[in-house]
C-alpha cells in the first residue's frame, strides 16, 4: 500500500474545479498540472523539507479537488454501504478524505525527482468515463504504470480508482474495509478511520 500511495499522489496531481477546465481534456490537463504541482515540490524548500502546513496545504489545493470522494468511499466501502444511514455514509466520506489527505502529505515528503508521462487517450467527444495511462519515472528503480480512471461531471474531470501496475487502491480499501466492517459493524470502520487519522495527525505534529 505505501508503494501504491507515493506513486499515485503524482499521477492524481491535478488541478482544483473550475469552469476554465471543465472541458479540458482528461490526459492534457492531467500532464499539465501535474508538471506544475512537481514543479512547486521541486522549488519550494519547506515542501521539500516536509513542512507539513505547506504540504498538506500543496494536497488540499492542487490534488484532492480533482478526487470524486462520493464515489471513491462507496466503491470502497462496497456491498456494505447500504447497510450505512445517510449519516454513516457522510462520515464515512469525510473520514476518508481526511485519511487520503495525511496519507498524500506524507507521500509528498517522500519525492526524490520522479517524472510522469501521461499517453494520449482515445476518447470520443461524448465519453464521460476514461482511462488515463501513464508512467513515473524514478532516479532508482524501474518505472511503475499507473491507470487511473476518471469521470465528467459538471465541474470536470475527477479521479475515483488508481490501479498502480494492475493494483485498484480502491480495491485495496475495500478489502481493508470489509474486514473492519466484519468486526464491527459501519461504525466500527468509523472508529477505526477516525482513530488512524488521529494517529497520522498525531505523527505529523512531532515532525
Amino acid at each position: 500500500m505505501k508503494r501504491i500511495t507515493l506513486a499515485a499522489v503524482f499521477a492524481m496531481a491535478a488541478a482544483t474545479s473550475s469552469a476554465a477546465t471543465a472541458d479540458i481534456a482528461p490526459d492534457a490537463l492531467a500532464r499539465s498540472v501535474t508538471d506544475e504541482v512537481l514543479a512547486v515540490v521541486r522549488a519550494d524548500r519547506d515542501i521539500a523539507s516536509g513542512h507539513p502546513q505547506k504540504v498538506a496545504q500543496l494536497v488540499e489545493t492542487k490534488v484532492l479537488p480533482h478526487f470524486n470522494f462520493s464515489r471513491m468511499t462507496q466503491l470502497a466501502v462496497g456491498r456494505n454501504w447500504r447497510q450505512a444511514t445517510p449519516a454513516q455514509q457522510t462520515v464515512l466520506i469525510d473520514e476518508f478524505r481526511t485519511l487520503l489527505v495525511r496519507t498524500y502529505t506524507t507521500a509528498f515528503t517522500q519525492y526524490r525527482n520522479q517524472t510522469v508521462d501521461y499517453k494520449p487517450v482515445r476518447m470520443a467527444a461524448t465519453d464521460t468515463d476514461v482511462v488515463v495511462k501513464s508512467l513515473i519515472t524514478q532516479p532508482a528503480g524501474q518505472p511503475i504504470a499507473i491507470d487511473y480512471s476518471m469521470e465528467k461531471g459538471p465541474s470536470g474531470w475527477k479521479v475515483y480508482d488508481v490501479k498502480i501496475e494492475g493494483v485498484s487502491l480502491v480495491e485495496n480499501y475495500r478489502h481493508t474495509f470489509n474486514s473492519e466492517i466484519q468486526r464491527g459493524g459501519i461504525d466500527g470502520l468509523i472508529n477505526t478511520l477516525a482513530q488512524k487519522n488521529k494517529t497520522l495527525a498525531a505523527q505529523s505534529a512531532t515532525r
